[in-house]
């Protein structure tokens, strides 16, 4: 599988359905299509269910704890070292179309080149939603999910359709130099919100399709109290006039994936026109997921399976469909990149390389870990994953204990259950096996009011970045 010559990184933003696993209405034909072509892992995750903090992981090939970029304020530069350099000193040609979310295009972030690449907004992101102690955080006025909900063509379906031309023209001018390998990574915004998507595709799902929201707390759901004060920061769920918006809303996200669905399609057939689909692996993941309204809830900055799950799909030419079990991260596609170009990077990364784990029986001592410190957040959350358990750590609050494989949809919380206590106690050790989460909350805070008073203190910093979605670059 390691020897294609080529290898194609896309990453896409916010996604979590895919029809290949069983969901009940979304269509996603190619990217089914794509997971036939090589290994889908099913268990895998974001090292930090929000933008900025998972790219920066994943571009470095570390914990945000350990490289300290918390939160949509705090871009990726291109220090620590990642999977871009390592392949630039290795002399591979690497570059970069789409959405990258790093600070700006001037940084050495690894890529030889960077084609209309979406970075934070004015180089410095979501200041305002560094501020989150529970006394002092900013709610911004107005839904987060946009103004308007609804078919057309926004500024992010118009940036994608950008982005998937740019590549063909690349894949184009590769196919002329047969003999360089090369390493692409193309960075897509849907799903994300706002969610306007072409008509076309919202054809695709009626309202009344719509399966019932889970766990909504119309229905009398109460969550948790540490998502209850986080949820507060943004005008979510309740920014809705009633539920005949909110299901156009979730058929516009799922409308959204069949829309990077046909992205992707058309990017595995301009490789195949070119050529190039014989000689380069394909790895598809997203930054992290999205709530899509269960328990009343939107966007992501969570560590329920909606938030912090993603899909993960490494294809290549000739290789039989599989489905790999053994818990994953970014960190891991991190390490594949490297892997694949044989490539070395200094430093103690998390991550192993996918070939590795794919290669053998299902790992069932591997822990995986995420990661919450940003907008919102009153105190810090981590994820463990180890075989069939979950646990949800919330500092200061009381912890979430779930058994994925009796309960995959985390309705029952065994925290408290005496027959859990065993697996609460190991994860809660492996979680100190990994961070201090007590040392590691207060170091964040302490970062984050730094770069508040860097900023001019709280009622300067409270005005400066984008209110929710990001613009994207003209292009």
């Amino acid at each position: 599988m390691a020897n294609s010559k080529n290898l194609l990184v896309i990453l896409s933003d916010e996604h979590q359905a895919l029809s290949c696993v069983g969901h009940p209405l979304v269509k996603t034909p190619n990217l089914d299509k794509l997971a036939a072509r090589g290994i889908r892992f099913s268990n895998a995750y974001t090292p930090s269910p929000i933008c900025v903090p998972a790219r920066a992981a994943f571009a470095s090939g570390r914990y945000v704890h350990d490289i300290r970029l918390w939160d949509n304020a705090m871009p990726y530069t291109g220090k620590p070292r990642g999977w871009g350099h390592a392949l630039q000193d290795k002399g591979i040609r690497v570059e970069s179309i789409g959405k990258l979310h790093y600070r700006d295009a001037e940084d050495p972030a690894g890529f030889d080149v960077e084609h209309i690449p979406m970075q934070v907004a004015g180089g410095h992101g979501m200041v305002w939603g560094s501020i989150r102690r529970e006394d002092e955080r900013v709610r911004k006025e107005g839904r987060m999910l946009g103004p308007y909900i609804g078919p057309g063509d926004g500024n992010y379906t118009r940036y994608d359709t950008a982005v998937v031309s740019r590549a063909t023209e690349w894949f184009a001018n590769a196919a002329k130099r047969p003999e360089e390998p090369w390493c692409l990574y193309v960075g897509l915004v849907a799903p994300h919100f706002p969610l306007v998507v072409p008509q076309k595709y919202l054809d695709l799902y009626p309202i009344e399709d719509l399966p019932p929201f889970k766990l909504h707390t119309m229905d009398g759901f109460v969550n948790h109290p540490w998502v209850q004060k986080q949820n507060t920061a943004l005008a979510g769920d309740e920014g809705f006039t009633d539920d005949a918006e909110r299901r156009l809303a979730a058929a516009c996200y799922f409308a959204l994936c069949t829309f990077l669905d046909d992205n992707i399609g058309k990017l595995m057939a301009s490789l195949e026109e070119n050529g190039l689909l014989d000689e380069t692996m394909v790895i598809y993941s997203s930054d992290h997921g999205d709530n899509v309204c269960a328990r009343g809830l939107w966007g992501k900055s969570n560590m329920y399976e909606e938030s912090a799950a993603v899909p993960l799909i490494v294809a290549a030419p000739g290789a039989e469909p599989a489905t790999c079990a053994t818990p994953v991260t970014l960190l891991d596609v991190s390490q594949i990149i490297i892997d694949h170009f044989g490539a070395s990077l200094e430093g103690t990364r998390p991550g192993r390389s996918l070939y590795d784990i794919a290669a053998e029986p299902e790992d069932t001592d591997r822990v995986i870990f995420s990661e919450y410190h940003a907008v919102g957040a009153v105190s810090a959350a981590y994820m463990l994953r180890k075989v069939d358990w979950k646990l949800i750590h919330y500092h200061y609050f009381a912890p979430e204990l779930f058994n994925l494989a009796e309960d995959p949809e985390e309705t029952t919380n065994r925290a408290k259950d005496p027959h859990a206590a065993s697996a609460l106690a190991e994860l809660e050790a492996e979680l100190r096996k990994i961070c201090d989460p007590a040392e590691m909350n207060d170091l964040a805070f302490a970062d984050q009011d730094a770069l508040i008073e860097g900023y001019g203190g709280r009622e300067a910093a409270m005005n400066i970045g984008a209110p929710a979605a990001t613009p994207p670059p003209e292009t």
